[in-house]
């Protein structure tokens, strides 16, 4: 069965102290010497011997500009103009799809299969895109490529704006696009829909197979093994730190459990206390069944559009404003109303059993941040 998997990474000048730069990443990944006019570094990887092919692919659309686009063609230039474009202190400069390709095609099939990725990448964001694919290190099935991409679109005369997969989730609301998070799987089954074909024309009876929501969760709830420790068990060799790691996370999750559970319990209402066993699909379901049932028994008033509720919500809370101005009560959207919301959470009354005001808060897998890696449900 041929590999699946498709990864994403952000790189922005947030990630650690000194960030992450561009000009760094496609120097590594394409094995070159890049000199960054930012910073005055230089980044040689000359030495690379796992590089089989590299190419910088840019929107077919643009094939007509000819000589005026060779200066995103020259991979210094590039990725130079891609660090000088972000003036932000924590800008994102790039993003990388890492795509593991079906070790069952011949090399220039495996090479014909990553460009028409990265063309697809390319044209739908209007990006450039610099492929490098590589050869196994260890694994010999491990052919992958690098699809390192700029997070602006290419014009003739350079970098314009954002792409529209780095805009935020309200300004992709306020454009009528796809969430954040159902964009990342469309081109996920775009990799698929792709690599299959290329093993069908190849006459190759392998299939990459997305893997089911039962399938996802268990990976989902297996712990991450440091890699030296994984690539051991790959060998058949025991490992004790993996055992560890590996009752730590079960122990982990069983009190996560227990926590959720007691939770739900002191939170309900007496009369749903008995449903604090199930599921939260079936409590889910069950909430959307009454509301449907409330909404056609009219005790909500006449169906309405969530714009219309909205607008609706919104009208009902300037009056309620007004009201308290007319009154000369406070404005509760005043820094008092902050600063008791503040003391009432430090009281510990708004804690609850979430998390600790030391522990760090982790990152949404919409991605905002720089510097996460994310694998994208494969």
């Amino acid at each position: 069965m041929a590999i699946l998997y498709l990864g994403m990474k952000s790189f922005g000048r947030a990630r650690g102290k000194g960030g992450s730069r561009a000009t760094s990443g496609a120097a590594y990944r394409a094995g070159e010497r890049i000199r960054d006019e930012r910073s005055g570094a230089v980044y040689d990887h000359r030495r690379r011997q796992d590089v089989m092919y590299k190419e910088i692919v840019l929107p077919a659309r643009l094939a007509a500009a000819g000589p005026a686009l060779d200066w995103a063609r020259n991979r210094s230039v590039l990725w130079n103009a891609a660090e000088i474009a972000e003036r932000s202190a924590n800008a994102r400069v790039a993003r990388e799809f890492t795509i593991a390709l079906p070790h069952e095609l011949a090399p220039e099939r495996r090479t014909v299969l990553a460009r028409r990725f990265a063309q697809e990448i390319s044209d739908r964001y209007g990006s450039a895109v610099d492929v490098a694919i590589h050869a196994p290190r260890g694994d010999p099935r491990n052919f992958h490529a690098h699809l390192f991409t700029t997070t602006r679109e290419i014009t003739p005369q350079g970098l314009g704006p954002k792409t529209t997969l780095e805009l935020s989730g309200t300004e992709r609301h306020r454009r009528g696009l796809a969430r954040w998070a159902e964009e990342l799987t469309s081109i996920r089954e775009r990799w698929v829909t792709l690599a299959n074909e290329a093993l069908r024309e190849a006459h190759i009876e392998a299939r990459i197979t997305p893997p089911s929501r039962a399938e996802a969760l268990q990976r989902a709830s297996e712990p991450r093994l440091p890699l030296a420790i994984y690539h051991m068990e790959r060998r058949g060799v025991h490992s004790f730190v993996a055992d560890r790691i590996r009752e730590r996370h079960r122990a982990a999750r069983a009190d996560l459990q227990r926590v959720q559970q007691i939770s739900f319990s002191q939170a309900a209402p007496r009369g749903a206390r008995e449903a604090s066993t199930l599921r939260s699909e079936d409590l889910a379901s069950e909430s959307a069944r009454k509301w449907a049932a409330d909404r056609r028994a009219g005790r909500w008033g006449p169906e309405k559009s969530l714009e219309e509720v909205g607008h609706e919500s919104a009208r009902q809370w300037l009056a309620y404003r007004q009201a308290l101005l007319r009154e000369g009560r406070h404005d509760p959207s005043q820094p008092e109303s902050a600063r008791k919301g503040t003391e009432y959470h430090q009281s510990g009354q708004g804690t609850g059993v979430g998390r600790s005001h030391d522990e760090p808060v982790r990152e949404n897998v919409h991605g905002h941040g720089h510097g996460h890696d994310f694998d994208l449900g494969l």
